[in-house]
């Protein structure tokens, strides 16, 4: 008798115990992402282990900053003789991503090719000052570094060519789901854990691309505070403590910087990218609304729009924008994990696998639209807003996301043992309740009505793929017109983009930031009676306005 093993869907008899699961792993096919070739140095090969803990060897030292079901797979061994172990790796394979925005390829609006880096026949320049000596391509990357989800895109700067993109899962959920999560183990482990394990990913992603990573000058940062900060080896202490504020708010407001932007360079990065090239973080705005919101404002031209309009992230870190040209209001709404498959039983994030599309038939049967045309592995965001949507369509879940005739879960695919309970309900209404907590915050700071709106732009992968239909029935857009709403897809890596590609509209994004106004949704007297109404599943029809524009 052997234990059966199953390492990203594929299996392997397990009944040689001197062998790890990385070794097995190997045997599979399956590239484990390694920098130390498996003497847990490096902390990258992490896989989580789904089910048969019980099975593997002992925690070694190595693995000592590892909790709950996530083991470095050099160390682990299959030690028992009978049972079925699963586990997977942190990165499981490409994400369903977006290479436009906007409907339009990168690149198609009008842009002025400025970037940072420049040439002066052999000497590479950034800003003027000359830091190598090459007479081969120039290259930047433009990251959108996400609680869940990391997408690179790679450029040649001299042309303004998107040459390739990457995207995966963001491997430092070892050290939690959430960003509040996140800035727990930061704090409470040494050894820059979190950013070391992000940096081996970006590596392997980035010798992947079809350029030599030396000829990379510049590496253009978005994210939320929270991640930008652990990737540029800040302290991310101060964000979560009240007034939850990045260091570089902090010393800002003492007059020690002048941006909250940061920089370092491709050697203290930890990455293959030439060693003394620029790795910019953008600026965060305020509290949780980082980087990845103003790369978001910057999309969408916010500086330069007559028209009032809002934009809304949906993620782990929702961020929330409304204004124009002349007033900007933003917020960041705890939404927690739930949206991109966290917390959820059979949830996962937008990967091959993922059930993206639901509809219950007539007689009651479910069909599924999965993501790649596979056999389906779990349910993704935008399957699961789907679901809610189509439950209380039919009658199967009411308002309060209780199921009829007191059932605790709905089988979707028995084949697959993919299933939905109330207890996922749970989660996503509490989720759900988050964001439109902020909508109704901030539209009413504003002083306005959701139908004030003349744009409404659902921005990101999530939000790309959601039907709007979908979307007001369960109360997770507000319910206003069709028209007014955009489906606009990865903005805050379109942001990032124009960033890199573009000093003119980095400058832009400098001084745009300082303008906006945060808002505080926990310091608003009714934030927990909106957040109360906004987890029941039904139209969103209006915000109660009680300020001025």
């Amino acid at each position: 008798m052997s234990v059966t093993l199953t390492v990203n869907g594929s299996t392997v008899q397990a009944d040689d115990s001197t062998k790890s699961v990385f070794d097995y792993a190997e045997s599979l096919g399956i590239q484990v992402p390694t920098s130390c070739i498996k003497n847990g140095k490096c902390k990258e090969c992490i896989v989580e282990v789904a089910n048969g803990m019980s099975l593997l060897s002992p925690r070694t030292v190595p693995e000592s900053h590892l909790e709950g079901s996530f083991r470095l797979s050099c160390q682990t061994r299959v030690v028992g003789t009978d049972g079925v172990v699963t586990c997977h790796t942190m990165r499981r394979g490409q994400m369903k991503i977006e290479r436009h925005a906007f409907g339009l390829p990168v690149g198609a609006h009008p842009l002025k090719l400025e970037p940072a880096v420049t040439r002066a026949g052999d000497r590479i320049l950034i800003e003027g000052r000359e830091i190598a000596q090459s007479m081969g391509a120039i290259h930047g990357v433009a990251m959108d570094l996400g609680t869940t989800t990391i997408v690179l895109r790679l450029f040649d700067l001299e042309t303004g060519e998107q040459i390739a993109d990457a995207s995966f899962e963001n491997p430092q959920r070892f050290g939690g789901s959430d960003v509040m999560s996140r800035i727990h183990y930061d704090t409470q482990h040494t050894g820059y854990l979190l950013m070391r394990t992000l940096a081996g990913y970006l590596t392997h992603a980035i010798e992947a691309f079809p350029v030599d990573p030396h000829s990379i000058y510049e590496l253009v940062v978005v994210g939320n505070a929270t991640m930008r900060d652990i990737f540029f080896r800040e302290s991310v202490y101060s964000i979560g403590q009240n007034p939850y504020q990045s260091i570089t708010e902090i010393e800002m407001a003492e007059g020690k910087r002048t941006t909250t932007s940061l920089v370092s360079t491709g050697r203290r990065s930890l990455l293959p990218i030439h060693p003394k090239a620029r790795v910019y973080g953008a600026p965060v705005i305020s509290g949780h609304v980082g980087a990845d919101a103003a790369a978001c404002m910057l999309a969408i031209d916010l500086a330069n729009e007559d028209r009032l309009v809002a934009l809304m992230d949906i993620g782990t870190n929702t961020e929330l924008i409304v204004g124009n040209r002349k007033r900007i209001m933003a917020a960041s709404c705890p939404a927690g994990p739930a949206f991109e498959g966290g917390a959820i039983a059979c949830g996962m994030p937008g990967l091959e696998g993922a059930i993206e599309d639901v509809t219950i038939n007539d007689d009651g049967s479910f069909a599924l639209g999965v993501i790649g045309d596979v056999e389906p592995e779990g349910i993704c965001g935008s399957g699961l807003m789907d679901l809610l949507s189509e439950l209380l369509r039919t009658g199967r879940m009411n308002q309060m996301g209780r199921f009829e005739e007191s059932l605790e879960r709905f089988t979707i695919d028995a084949e697959h043992g993919i299933f939905f309970t109330e207890s996922d309900v749970n989660e996503l209404a509490q989720a759900k309740g988050a964001n439109v907590a902020g909508l109704q915050v901030v539209f009413n700071e504003y002083g306005l009505a959701f139908d004030d709106i003349d744009v409404f732009y659902l921005a990101g992968g999530f939000g790309r793929h959601l039907k709007i239909d979908s979307s007001k029935r369960i109360g997770l857009i507000p319910n206003i017109a069709d028209e007014k709403i955009v489906q606009v897809g990865n903005a805050a890596i379109e942001g990032a983009c124009m960033a890199l590609l573009s000093m003119t509209k980095r400058r832009e994004l400098e001084e745009m930031v300082k303008r906006v106004e945060h808002c505080r949704l926990e310091t608003h007297p009714h934030f927990f009676d909106y957040f109360v109404e906004g987890c029941q599943f039904k139209t969103v029809e209006t915000a109660e306005h009680q300020g001025s524009s």
